[in-house]
């Protein structure tokens, strides 16, 4: 377990209470920290208000219903967009340790200036990703291998990112899969944080979201199966070990 005085916050947007467990849950165990360890802030239910970064080791976000592209948005999807992105005003200003998962892609790369739509969109399934030449050197990625698999399920994605960002990790339809801004603001597109398990019920939680057709369950989650999917498990542990104080 990394040491760590200085907990990690998660800051999840599910409106769901099963999925925002799950979602706590799956982090902790990806990060070897304990209920002290990681906290969530539920954003749907409660704004954020100004951080004091000084008492936190780093930030999460989980990943979301909503989507930075949406034509159109609630009054809910407004206060919590407008929520992060004052906290990522904080976060690249002091180059704060952050990494965001799904839902992290559109709000770092909405902060940072990424052309964000749905052409690089995913239905939910297991891919085979591989790293970059900056990959290879990043300290979030050490100890993987050249290529592996992980689980994606996303609507949106980041078309092109800014010059001062750094492509860590591509995938074959969606190529920007794995980002880094700055030296320590992280988003991937992939879900590092989900076993089979969890990625199997977060499917049920969202079967009328619009992320799969009627039938298509079964199919994806035999995607999942004699797949090694706990190689992605070692880029939360990284950051977690990386930033613990």
């Amino acid at each position: 377990m990394p040491d760590t005085s200085r907990p990690f916050l998660l800051i999840s947007t599910r409106p769901e209470d099963e999925a925002a467990a799950a979602e706590l849950i799956s982090f902790r165990e990806k990060m070897e920290l304990d209920d002290t360890g990681l906290i969530q802030h539920r954003l749907e239910s409660q704004p954020l208000n100004d951080l004091n970064l000084d008492e936190w080791s780093g930030i999460l976000l989980g990943g979301s219903p909503f989507n930075a592209s949406d034509a159109w948005k609630t009054p809910l999807q407004l206060r919590v967009e407008a929520d992060l992105a004052r906290l990522m005003n904080q976060v690249i200003a002091e180059d704060f340790p952050m990494f965001g998962a799904c839902y992290g892609v559109g709000t770092v790369g909405t902060a940072i200036g990424a052309n964000i739509d749905d052409t690089f969109g995913e239905k939910p399934r297991v891919i085979e990703v591989g790293l970059t030449e900056k990959g290879r050197k990043d300290p979030m990625l050490e100890g993987l291998p050249e290529r592996f698999s992980t689980m994606v399920g996303h609507k949106e994605a980041i078309a092109l990112l800014p010059a001062e960002a750094e492509v860590l990790v591509q995938g074959e339809h969606c190529p920007i899969q794995m980002f880094r801004y700055l030296r320590n603001i992280y988003a991937t597109q992939f879900h590092p944080e989900l076993s089979p398990e969890a990625f199997a019920q977060r499917l049920r939680i969202y079967a009328d979201a619009g992320y799969y057709e009627p039938g298509e369950l079964s199919d994806i989650l035999a995607t999942t199966r004699g797949v090694d999917l706990t190689v992605d498990d070692r880029v939360l542990l990284n950051f977690a070990r990386t930033y613990a104080r």
